[in-house]
């Protein structure tokens, strides 16, 4: 009895770490039908990228817009090995497109109430969609 017992404490066990496994990883559809993973802290990256953050409005993925790209935005920061959300939190002085710096300065006063964990997600996201 008392062996029937552990063997069913284990495999609930087992059942319940593989379901929290499975809420961390989600498959996304990305551009050509590919599917890949992608983490919750991507997600919240994405989400907050393209609605709260607004960010979207103006940095495009691959090409200039009102900002520079997400691509060149990112590669400037690896290359310099900037500090992405330093620069979010007006710690950081520019170094993509400082010319421009007045127009993105408008958009700090949303970026205040944002968490660190927020400012870190979306510059996971922007690092990863830009490597891809």
């Amino acid at each position: 009895m008392k062996n029937i017992v552990i063997a069913l404490l284990s495999i609930v066990c087992i059942a319940t770490s593989c379901q929290s496994e499975k809420k961390q990883e989600k498959e996304k559809i990305v551009i050509g039908g590919k599917k890949e993973t992608v983490s919750p802290e991507f997600e919240l990256g994405e989400k907050l990228f393209k609605g709260k953050g607004n960010c979207y409005s103006c940095h495009r993925m691959d090409k200039k817009s009102v900002g520079p790209s997400v691509t060149a935005i990112m590669k400037i920061y690896k290359e310099q090995n900037g500090d992405v959300v330093g620069f979010l939190r007006q710690k950081k002085d520019p170094i993509v497109d400082p010319e421009n710096y007045a127009v993105m300065k408008t958009n700090f006063t949303r970026l205040e109430k944002f968490t660190d964990e927020e400012l870190e997600a979306i510059a996971l996201y922007m690092n990863e969609v830009s490597s891809k």
